[in-house]
C-alpha cells in the first residue's frame, strides 16, 4: 500500500474529548471516528489491526474444537421472557418494537438465542459435547461511554458457548476455553492474568476474567505476581493435562475486586509477591450450568434415556476492545508499537524525497516490490514531506519497523529500525529474514 493512496485521516490535534492514550491514539492515527456517544466508524487502519485480532482469536477457538457460526444482531423478546432476563436485565438493553409491534432487541449477549438454536437440534447426550462460537456485533447502552472502544455502546465480541452432560464433562469444556484464552493473549503479545471472577447478570457459580495490567483499567487487581509467570508450553490440549492446568493456577492468588478479601490475601501470598494494582478485561468466561436450558426446556436424552437440562457455559471475548487495551499496554509516550502479529503492516518503508530528487523513491518502489514478492505487508511512504515529520507520523502509527531510504543507503543496504531502538545498516536479505522471523 502506497501512503499517497492510504485512507487514514491523521490529525495533529490531541482530541479534546479523548481522556485515555488508546483513545487520543486511535481518533488521532484515522483508525476510528465517532459516529454518536459511544458508537465508532472503524476506518482502514483500525479496521485492519482488529480484523488480524479477530483470526487470532478465531484460529485458538478452532484448535479446540469450537465450530463457528453466526447469529443476528437482532434477537426476539420471547427467548428472553422465557429465560427470565428480559424484565430483570436493566436498561442497557436496546428495545424496539418491528413494523408489526413484535418487541425486539439488540442482543447485548447470546445465551437465550444459542439455547433456542441448540434445544431446536440436538436430543441425545450422543451428540455432546458442543462447542458454538461467533464473532459478531453487540450493543449495550452504557449510560456514560468512555474511553473510545475501551467502554462503548457498539462493540465486536466473540462469545462461545458450551454444551455438556454433566458438570464434569462441562467443566473439561471450561477448561479447554481456559487453554485458549491464555494462548490467544500469549499471540496477541499480552500478559493475561485468569482471576476468579463474580458471575454478575450471566449468572452461575464459576467465573474467571482474564485482566492485562494497565494503569488506565477500571479492574483491580490482587494477585501473587507468579500468575504472571505461567508458561502454558508444559500443558497440552488433552483433559488430564488442562485439569492439572487448572489446579496449577488455581493454587496461585488472583481475584477481582468483588473476591478480594484482605484475610485471605494475606494469609495466602507473602508480602514481597503481594500485586495490587489495575487492568483492563480482555475475556471472562462463565460455567452456569442449566441456568438457561432449566426454564427455556433445553432438554436431552442421558444414557438412560431420561431427559436431563443440558450443562451450560459461556465465554466472552472483547475483539473490538482488545484494539485499545493493546495500546494501553504498548504505548510509551505518543509512539504506539504493535505487536508483529496484529500490526496493520509488518514495514514502512520511509524514503527522503523531493520534487528534485526522485531517485529515493525509486530505490524505495524497487524494495517495495520485492518485499510483496515475498508475501510482506509493506506501506511505502511516497509523500513529499520532510523526513521529521515522517518520522513522527510513522511513530505515532507504530508500524514496529522502518526501512528509512537516504544518504546511509548503499546498493542493497539499508538502514533498518525497530520503533524505540537504534537503526542498522543491513542488507535487504537479513531485512527480509528479519520480517519473517
Amino acid at each position: 500500500m502506497f501512503l499517497s493512496k492510504l485512507f487514514i485521516p491523521i490529525s495533529k490535534d490531541l482530541p479534546a474529548e479523548a481522556k485515555i492514550k488508546s483513545h487520543q491514539l486511535m481518533l488521532r492515527t484515522g483508525m476510528i471516528k465517532q459516529s454518536s456517544a459511544g458508537i465508532y466508524s472503524w476506518l482502514p487502519l483500525g479496521f485492519k489491526v482488529m480484523k488480524k485480532i479477530e483470526q487470532i482469536v478465531r484460529e485458538e477457538q478452532n484448535a479446540i474444537g469450537a465450530q463457528e457460526m453466526l447469529m443476528p444482531t437482532i434477537q426476539s423478546s420471547e427467548i428472553w421472557k422465557e429465560s427470565g432476563r428480559y424484565d430483570d436485565y436493566g436498561e442497557e438493553m436496546l428495545r424496539i418494537k418491528d413494523r408489526q409491534g413484535r418487541e425486539m432487541l439488540y442482543g447485548p449477549t447470546n445465551e437465550e438465542l444459542i439455547t433456542d438454536v441448540f434445544r431446536a437440534s440436538v436430543k441425545s447426550y450422543k451428540s455432546l459435547p458442543q462447542l458454538l462460537y461467533h464473532i459478531q456485533w453487540k450493543f449495550r447502552d452504557e449510560i456514560r461511554p468512555r474511553f473510545g472502544v475501551m467502554r462503548c455502546k457498539e462493540f465486536y465480541m466473540k462469545d462461545a458457548y458450551s454444551f455438556d452432560l454433566s458438570d464434569e464433562e462441562a467443566n473439561k469444556s471450561y477448561n479447554k476455553m481456559f487453554f485458549s484464552y491464555l494462548k490467544t493473549f500469549n499471540r496477541l503479545g499480552l500478559k493475561a492474568i485468569p482471576m476468579a471472577a463474580d458471575t454478575g447478570p450471566i449468572g452461575g457459580d464459576l467465573s474467571h476474567e482474564f485482566v492485562i495490567i494497565a494503569e488506565t483499567g477500571e479492574s483491580k487487581i490482587y494477585a501473587d505476581k507468579n500468575i504472571i509467570d505461567i508458561d502454558l508450553n508444559q500443558y497440552e490440549l488433552n483433559d488430564g493435562s488442562l485439569s492439572k492446568m487448572r489446579e496449577d493456577i488455581s493454587k496461585i492468588y488472583a481475584v477481582t475486586d468483588e473476591k478480594y478479601k484482605k484475610t485471605d490475601f494475606d494469609n495466602h501470598v507473602k508480602k514481597e509477591n503481594q500485586m495490587i494494582t489495575k487492568g483492563i478485561e480482555v475475556g471472562h468466561i462463565f460455567y452456569f450450568s442449566d441456568k438457561y436450558s432449566k426454564p427455556m426446556n433445553c432438554l436431552i436424552d442421558d444414557k438412560d434415556g431420561k431427559k436431563t437440562s443440558v450443562k451450560m457455559g459461556s465465554y466472552g471475548i472483547g475483539v473490538s476492545r482488545l484494539v485499545g487495551a493493546i495500546i494501553e499496554a504498548n504505548y510509551t509516550k505518543d509512539i504506539m508499537k504493535w505487536p508483529k502479529s496484529i500490526s496493520p503492516f509488518d514495514v514502512v518503508i520511509i524514503p527522503s524525497i523531493s520534487k528534485n530528487n526522485k531517485e529515493n523513491l525509486e530505490k524505495a518502489e524497487k524494495v517495495y516490490k520485492k518485499l510483496k514478492k515475498q508475501n510482506i505487508d509493506v506501506l511505502l511512504d511516497d509523500v513529499d514531506e520532510n523526513m521529521s515529520n515522517k518520522f513522527k507520523k510513522h511513530d505515532l502509527i507504530g508500524v514496529p519497523y522502518q526501512i528509512i531510504i537516504g544518504s546511509k543507503s548503499d546498493g542493497d543496504n539499508f538502514e533498518f529500525k525497530e520503533l524505540n531502538s537504534q537503526s542498522e545498516i543491513l542488507n535487504l536479505d537479513k531485512i527480509q529474514l528479519k520480517l519473517k522471523s
